[in-house]
């Protein structure tokens, strides 16, 4: 690939000089709709599940393969994105996957029978994990550097505020419409999304490693004009440091994700997703019929669920304020013993039967898995990897954690069976304990730094990497 004749300060370093503006706050707003109807279609799973299992309509067993078979797509979708983003770029990709999973939910709505359900699942599945994988990604490559953890952290409090709306609304919708209104809500909201999103512009980074340097600096002027910055005076000054290294070669595959130096990042961001996955869809999801299986009402189960929820938000945004100010590494650590610990109480307590204790257990535990997600899985993973390859790497993250998740709801269900709640939070508590010690001995530090200054040579964090250089102040 032909290398810029200026420096490449001219895309990278302009973007990380701008102040957040209108525009960032717009691409915020359509970008965290989308993901929050990925969430919003992914938690409904738990409400839907446990109504189909107590009229009968579904069982265990179906209700493990809907779960699977949402996984599997997910994979597949997760994996298709990274190959298809880095292809074609990030807003062909973002715009395909919602129009999926957008038109299988209301196909799901009608759906007559569990079978065709779980099938319609899987379409579903391909939608959502493509959604995750380039959302945060996206946003991750137009946010000033010095921004970044803020503007992640507000997406992934948009993301998560999901599991709060889908258990609140289908604590209404499922008793009183029916739990086909759920999926209506998610595809009729995703094409109103997909409209709206057709005007947002392409990635300059990924339009600039593909050559394509006047797009790019045709959608960084006007980002420039709109936040009252002269594009000319902008473009014509010296820069410094690795912000003027030329535009790399591409030549990279998927295998360039498992050599060293990349290695390391590659496993530690696959370890984040098979860690995120299990909590959020081999426990949280899993609540309400493990609940409704101990004797809980399906109502009962759903407030329950609806009060622990409020940890999302409320661990979302904790990630928001620490991520820059903290660290990513030492935020994902302590909130994996924190999550830990609290996990361990929510099990022991659940013996009791207390209810209130129970909650207030719960929704400690959801606190610190929603920092993990917001500081590690939505910001730090796509952080590891350089424009050229970023989908690819989270894809990869992500369809490692996958298919772990896939693979193990029937363990879910074992566990269940021979040592009920108490079996399946203690395999959760198992990996968020290997996730904090791994994250201790090997984690870097991305906080605060521009994407073209993240190179691939892991390092121990260092407190100078939390300053912004002084020439990418905004």
């Amino acid at each position: 690939m032909a290398t810029l004749n200026t420096p490449r300060e001219r895309i990278g370093g302009r973007m990380d000089r701008l102040a957040l503006g209108p525009f960032h706050r717009r691409l915020l707003a359509l970008i965290g709709a989308g993901l929050f109807l990925d969430g919003f279609e992914l938690y409904l799973t738990a409400g839907v599940l446990g109504a189909l299992t107590k009229s009968g309509w579904s069982t265990m067993t179906y209700n493990a393969s809907f779960v699977s078979m949402t996984f599997i797509g997910m994979v597949v979708g997760a994996w298709t994105a990274g190959l298809l983003g880095d292809r074609f770029g990030r807003r062909f990709t973002y715009q395909f996957n919602l129009l999926l999973f957008g038109g299988a939910s209301l196909a799901a709505a009608l759906a007559p029978n569990i079978e065709t359900l779980i099938g319609l699942r899987f379409l579903m599945g391909v939608g959502l994990g493509a959604e995750v994988v380039v959302g945060y990604a996206t946003l991750t490559e137009f946010v000033p550097a010095s921004h970044r953890g803020r503007m992640i952290g507000w997406l992934a409090v948009i993301t998560n505020v999901s599991l709060f709306a889908a258990t609140m609304i289908g604590m209404w919708v499922i008793p009183h419409l029916g739990w086909r209104y759920m999926f209506m809500i998610v595809g009729v909201g995703a094409l109103i999304v997909w409209v709206l999103r057709k005007k947002l512009p392409e990635s300059p980074r990924w339009l600039e490693v593909q050559g394509r340097h006047e797009e790019a600096t045709r959608i960084v002027d006007d980002m420039e004009r709109e936040g009252g910055v002269i594009p000319a005076a902008v473009s014509t000054k010296a820069f410094t440091g690795a912000a003027n290294a030329p535009v790399a070669q591409s030549g990279v595959t998927v295998w360039t994700l498992f050599r060293p130096p990349i290695l390391q990042r590659t496993l530690m961001g696959i370890l984040m997703n098979v860690v995120v996955g299990f909590c959020l869809y081999g426990f949280i999801n899993w609540l309400p019929t493990f609940l409704v299986k101990q004797g809980v009402s399906i109502a009962a189960s759903l407030l329950w669920l609806t009060v622990m929820a409020l940890g999302a938000p409320v661990g979302a945004i904790i990630g928001l304020l620490l991520s820059d100010r903290v660290g990513r590494r030492p935020v994902i650590v302590g909130a994996s013993l924190w999550a830990a610990c609290f996990g361990a109480a929510f099990a022991w307590i659940g013996s009791s039967g207390d209810p209130m204790a129970l909650m207030v257990m719960g929704f400690l535990l959801f606190v610190g898995i929603y920092v993990i997600l917001a500081v590690g899985f939505a910001l730090h993973v796509p952080e590891l990897f350089r424009t050229e390859y970023r989908l690819r790497g989270t894809a990869v993250c992500s369809t490692f954690g996958r298919i772990a998740t896939a693979s193990v709801q029937y363990v879910v269900i074992w566990l269940f069976a021979i040592c009920g709640l108490t079996g399946v939070v203690s395999l959760l508590v198992g990996l968020l304990v290997l996730q904090a010690v791994v994250f201790a001995l090997f984690g870097i530090e991305t906080a605060r730094q521009s994407l073209e200054d993240i190179d691939d040579q892991p390092a121990a964090p260092v407190p100078e990497r939390f300053a912004v250089p002084a020439h990418r102040n905004s």
